[in-house]
């Protein structure tokens, strides 16, 4: 959704670069930069001079010209200023403390409120609670029976007393405002604690759309009044929301959406704007493509800087911990990594969702957006189809698979036995760096392994002192300059000599010899000896 204004703030920091102190100059066009950044990304003009003056006024203050890197010190200051105009702090739903908790939603018609109410009750019930949905849009062609349906996919109750409308030739029938009524009356009895209800809505502002949502509002006096808008609206956004923050009081944004292609900006002034914060975002078509918004994270997002609490939030949330234990068991003791681990992870990595949307929350990802744009989904797909035409005894013992095996395997998956070569080439990879890493021996390539495990990159031992103190391996033995040169001219060219040709990480070392390892019995097979 902000691809074009993370792209503009994002280059426009680039010039600050390297800068040891910034003058008025540089920071006048930053300001004019970022101005035309957020004017682009149809972000409301009021609400860019009130961000743009307060920029300008810490930049040009003692915070920025005190800083050791005052580049750095403007992009905290925008990232701050972000997240004021976004809302500040993260919104929590406000319980009730006796009865059921109500949530009404209001918007125009076409927002995404009937779609966002089943979302909205999965995401209730996966946070322990037991919510109620009530179709009290009894205007709307089909209404009720799309609330029905997402009700279904998110396994959440709906209570629709009345069908109605079915066709756009059809007379409204029925009290919106009973069944509103009639419905948290039915929650209660049957111990919901949270009611959500989904009201009609208009394709424009008119007073008959206010009058019915008072008349809903006055009759189960919500906790909540959530305002859904449509991400993609555009510059009436703001129009719309201060209609409805004068019509129905809304104590919420909810932003629908935020998974299309529009500019967006329009949505970051609703906030601003109205003084409302914004609560949720849809971020995709799924029931569970929903999240709670935090500002602090989004404005990390606009400038690149990665959203990595939210990735973690998602994994621990899918993430199958018994799966996880057993796994580190395996590593612990050295096991050799099958084919069977390979797909529980691949099947662990699925349940998280879109791979695309992970990796675009892992910092500068920006820059390489047109290869994750590229990525196919599918390709997971593909290789999972690999392992799966595998027997069992092929999985656990990868060795066996010769090249009538590879054949079969790639007929059984639909792919070329190129493809089944491939993934074996890099499964073997993974499986050395595996065992690697559970030995402590760090990664292929990396100068001294990996700092905290065994044997790996910790602090450099000083060497000893005195006659006795063992010269360094492969250090020259002369102190005449001339042939100490010659000497280490001469270790390189054996070192060169000893390097494996195409190593698979692009180590310039030489293999290690089994016998030097203290492997588990049997392990020289996936060394090749």
């Amino acid at each position: 959704m902000f691809n074009s204004l993370s792209d503009r703030l994002t280059a426009t920091f680039k010039n600050l670069k390297g800068k040891g102190r910034l003058t008025e100059a540089d920071v006048d066009a930053t300001v004019r930069e970022i101005r035309r950044a957020l004017l682009d990304a149809d972000v409301a003009v009021p609400v860019v001079r009130e961000f743009t003056a307060a920029v300008k006024e810490r930049a040009l203050g003692a915070e920025v010209s005190e800083a050791l890197n005052p580049g750095q010190q403007v992009v905290k200051i925008v990232n701050e200023e972000l997240q004021n105009i976004l809302g500040g702090q993260t919104r929590r739903i406000r319980m009730a403390k006796t009865g059921p908790t109500v949530i009404m939603l209001a918007g125009l018609q076409g927002a995404g409120k009937t779609t966002l109410a089943g979302k909205l009750g999965k995401w209730l019930k996966d946070q322990g609670h037991r919510p109620l949905l009530v179709a009290s849009d009894l205007q709307r062609p089909n209404a009720v029976n799309q609330l029905q349906v997402v009700g279904r996919r998110a396994g959440v109750p709906v209570y629709a007393p009345h069908p109605g409308t079915t066709s756009e030739f059809d007379d409204p029938t029925g009290d919106p405002v009973q069944v509103a009524r009639d419905g948290v009356a039915h929650a209660r009895a049957r111990l919901h604690d949270v009611v959500v209800v989904d009201t009609a809505g208009r394709l424009g502002i008119d007073e008959a759309l206010m009058a019915q949502a008072r008349d809903i509002r006055d009759a189960v006096r919500p906790d909540e009044v959530l305002f859904v808008i449509d991400a993609m609206i555009g510059q009436d956004a703001v129009n719309t929301a201060q209609a409805f923050n004068e019509g129905v009081d809304f104590t919420g944004v909810v932003l629908s959406k935020l998974d299309g292609d529009a500019r967006g900006g329009a949505a970051l002034s609703v906030a601003s704007v109205t003084g409302k914060p914004i609560m949720f975002a849809s971020t995709g078509e799924n029931v569970d493509d929903f999240e709670q918004f935090h500002p602090d994270r989004m404005a990390s997002r606009i400038l690149d800087m990665g959203d990595v609490l939210t990735l973690i939030e998602q994994a621990e949330k899918q993430w199958d911990r018994a799966e996880a234990e057993k796994m580190a068991q395996k590593f612990t003791d050295q096991e050799d990594f099958t084919f069977e681990d390979f797909l529980a992870q691949m099947q662990q990595l699925r349940k998280m969702g879109s791979m695309k949307k992970m990796l675009m929350m892992m910092p500068g990802a920006a820059g390489m957006r047109e290869q994750l744009e590229n990525f196919d989904e599918r390709e997971i797909d593909r290789v999972e189809a690999i392992v799966r035409s595998m027997t069992p005894h092929e999985r656990v013992a990868p060795k066996i698979i010769n090249g009538s095996r590879r054949a079969r395997i790639a007929r059984g998956s639909g792919v070329t036995v190129s493809e089944v070569n491939q993934l074996m080439e890099r499964f073997a990879q993974a499986q050395k760096m595996m065992k690697r890493l559970a030995q402590g021996k760090g990664v292929p390539g990396m100068p001294g392994g990996i700092p905290g495990m065994p044997g790996g990159g910790g602090p450099a031992r000083k060497p000893a002192k005195g006659k006795g103190a063992a010269k360094k391996k492969g250090g020259s033995r002369s102190g005449n300059p001339a042939k100490r040169a010659q000497e280490n001219a001469a270790l390189e060219q054996q070192r060169k000599q000893k390097a494996p040709a195409g190593s698979a990480f692009g180590t310039g070392g030489t293999q290690p010899d089994p016998a030097d390892l203290n492997l588990p019995k049997g392990f020289e097979k996936f060394l090749g000896q």
